[in-house]
């Protein structure tokens, strides 16, 4: 066992040399990497991706995703080619949208038989959302060897499910032997993309970026690409008590209802709010202190830029995993929380407290640093290429 990070951690070792090296650079390795639906899920795979392109420069790489979700954007942004499924998740809240569902997933499964007819991948990693179920499930199906990365401490249904037929579960932490074979299990930590660990903004030149003041304490609320309503109207109930703390805001308000509080920004000189940051690096290097959702990638990244944070888990997220993902800072004295629940009440006057607290936000950002894990991308792209190699 090796201490890294305060994990103890079980090392796979995998040993990637020049020769090897050479031999991938002489072959064209195929990969599927299938999944999607936020960008918790979307932009660690782009680093998957790009850790193998960088590893193995002749790959081909094909994404799957959901029709309609915002990886059919994200991923040829990116420079790749991407297949959609005609698929949909579960509805919760109500049973009567679940109706066509069945119909769905048989046409996604059609689809995937066909785009494996064509691609004939080699290997198939899943980053989670619903349309990595159908594409896992018939890889396997076909004995193609398939890799599953669970990004949150509480795993979900479908990859639980998957992981028995897995090659192997990459996952964030130690501890998942409660959720799949633990034979199995290589924990890489959650990968981040490279603008984020290699960034080299500084504050000023972030805080221009933003056209925002270089001296005054700045706030970055984030409530994840889709927006978080419970803080955004929190923030914007109480939008005053920024100007009145002589406080400054960065604002990703989301797209549900974005153009509602962008206009109520609106006039205030010391807020920048938009529905969508497109350089989230110039935002973490702009912020003193942040305000999010506690999805994996979220808690990851602030890790890694060791920014103190208030953490509000989304409530109704499955098996309330946000909340977990949360208490792993919290429990080391690295972040706070705030229940959603209380957000209206709570969550500002605990920014201001956090804001006028240096000694605290200092020892947030020193806990924080020791949790950052920077070289996942790096580690599953080499097990699955090594495992590629050994066909």
């Amino acid at each position: 066992m090796q201490k890294h990070n305060n994990f103890y951690i079980k090392v796979e070792t995998i040993v990637i040399n020049q020769a090897s090296n050479n031999q991938w650079a002489n072959k064209a390795p195929r990969i599927i990497i299938a999944g999607g639906g936020t960008g918790g899920h979307i932009f660690p795979a782009i680093a998957i991706a790009n850790a193998i392109r960088h590893n193995c420069a002749a790959a081909q790489i094909l994404f799957v995703g959901a029709l309609g979700k915002m990886e059919m954007e994200k991923v040829p942004e990116a420079g790749y080619s991407i297949e959609g499924l005609p698929i949909a998740g579960f509805n919760r809240t109500s049973l009567v949208k679940n109706i066509r569902l069945p119909f769905l997933l048989l046409q996604s499964f059609f689809k995937v038989k066909q785009i494996f007819k064509k691609f004939k991948p080699q290997a198939v990693i899943g980053v989670g959302g619903y349309s990595s179920f159908p594409v896992l499930r018939y890889a396997q199906s076909q004995n193609i060897a398939t890799f599953i990365h669970e990004s949150n401490s509480f795993a979900g249904k479908s990859n639980m499910l998957l992981a028995k037929k897995a090659t192997k579960v990459f996952v964030a932490s130690d501890g998942m032997e409660q959720f799949f074979p633990k034979h199995k299990l290589v924990v890489t930590g959650n990968p981040v993309r490279k603008a984020i660990v290699e960034a080299t903004v500084d504050k000023k030149q972030a805080r221009d970026f933003f056209q925002l003041n270089h001296d005054a304490i700045t706030v970055l609320v984030v409530g994840g690409s889709l927006g978080a309503q419970s803080i955004n109207k929190a923030i914007g109930q109480q939008i005053n008590v920024f100007r009145e703390q002589h406080l400054q805001l960065i604002w990703q308000t989301g797209k549900a209802t974005g153009s509602q509080y962008t206009a109520l920004a609106s006039g205030h000189p010391n807020i920048w709010a938009n529905e969508f940051i497109s350089r989230m690096d110039m935002a973490y290097a702009a912020a003193d202190i942040v305000v999010s959702r506690s999805g994996a990638m979220s808690v990851t990244e602030l890790c890694v830029v060791q920014k103190p944070t208030i953490f509000v888990p989304y409530p109704h997220a499955a098996e309330d995993h946000q909340t977990v993902n949360a208490l792993h800072l919290v429990n080391k004295q690295a972040a706070l929380l705030v229940k959603d629940v209380d957000v209206e009440e709570q969550l500002v006057p605990t920014l201001v407290q956090l804001a006028n607290n240096t000694l605290q936000q200092q020892q947030f950002s020193s806990n924080m640093a020791a949790l950052a894990i920077t070289n996942a991308d790096e580690r599953i792209a080499q097990i699955v290429l090594a495992h590629i190699n050994q066909l």
